[in-house]
């Protein structure tokens, strides 16, 4: 009799216990990524926002993108079924039977993405005007003036101000706090009237969920209600020249009273008055009270 001996696995065995393992480790790490960042998914991977208006923004990020995702996926079924059902078998020769147009089917393909386009439409210009809207009475105005390559800041209630320069990264621990800090306090109506010293730029604070152009002889403002204390990052968004990605700001989300100590304090360090933001690339040319009120001189 032949002695027994243990059955070795053949190459294609090996290979498809490799590939179970491999698919069911990517299912594992797939339950445990997503189970970690719940949050991140039901706010569509936007940052955390931290005023009133952050929900209206990611609500509107998220129905767009459901809807486009519902529209990947018929058009995606679609494509694997004719694939599958119309794919060539050996007995075909020749072309394959032509078929005529079909009037109701090219009515639905028309009809149907002219009325998501206007959907969406009709909900972005009905959020935008929300976002956008400036009747209300804000408890702080900002004047926030763009030069190349930093930020000013007149705080208009308190006349006083805060102005920034040219802070160069050089990725040594420390630099992020001589970056221009904007200093707002918490559960406060502010209202930013943006103005630039020389070419375009754009103000952007990531977790507001909301920025806007900052251009040349214009005045363009918006307001934001705060919810959150912190540290918050700000740059602009618009390429702007050499230094623009160096050209940060940082903004602090804090209580009333800090925010009150603070001012004191820019007053206290001889900030009186408001920075011009006229059309100048010499920098700062003085303390002529150049400020633009919200009117934009409409009225």
């Amino acid at each position: 009799m032949r002695p027994l001996r243990r059955h070795e696995d053949s190459p294609a065995r090996v290979k498809n216990a490799r590939r179970g393992l491999t698919v069911a480790g990517l299912a594992v790490a797939c339950v445990a990524v997503l189970s970690g960042c719940g949050t991140a998914v039901e706010r569509g991977f936007l940052p955390h926002g931290v005023t009133e208006n952050a929900a209206k923004v990611q609500s509107l990020w998220n129905g767009a993108w459901i809807a486009a995702l519902g529209v990947g996926v018929l058009v995606w079924g679609l494509t694997v079924w004719c694939v599958v059902r119309y794919r060539r078998k050996k007995d075909d020769v020749g072309l394959p039977e032509q078929m005529r147009y079909n009037v109701p089917i090219e009515i639905l393909y028309t009809v149907v993405p002219v009325f998501m386009v206007a959907v969406l439409f009709a909900h972005t210009v009905k959020d935008e005007s929300a976002l956008m809207d400036v009747s209300k009475k804000p408890d702080v105005t900002i004047n926030v003036v763009a030069k190349q390559w930093s930020w000013d800041f007149n705080y208009v209630n308190a006349n006083t101000y805060e102005a920034g320069t040219h802070v160069h990264l050089t990725g040594k621990p420390g630099v992020e706090k001589t970056l221009p800090t904007l200093w707002l306090p918490v559960n406060k109506r502010v209202e930013f009237i943006l103005t630039s010293r020389d070419v375009i730029h754009s103000f952007w604070v990531p977790q507001f969920l909301q920025k806007l152009d900052v251009l040349p002889g214009q005045v363009n403002r918006f307001q934001v209600v705060t919810t959150e204390k912190g540290m918050y990052q700000g740059k602009c968004a618009e390429l702007c020249g050499a230094y623009h990605s160096e050209m940060l700001f940082r903004v602090k989300v804090t209580s009333e009273a800090d925010y009150q100590q603070h001012l004191k304090s820019l007053k206290a360090q001889g900030n009186n008055g408001l920075l011009s933001n006229s059309l100048s690339r010499e920098g700062i040319i003085g303390r002529d009270q150049q400020y633009l009120p919200p009117n934009d001189g409409s009225k």
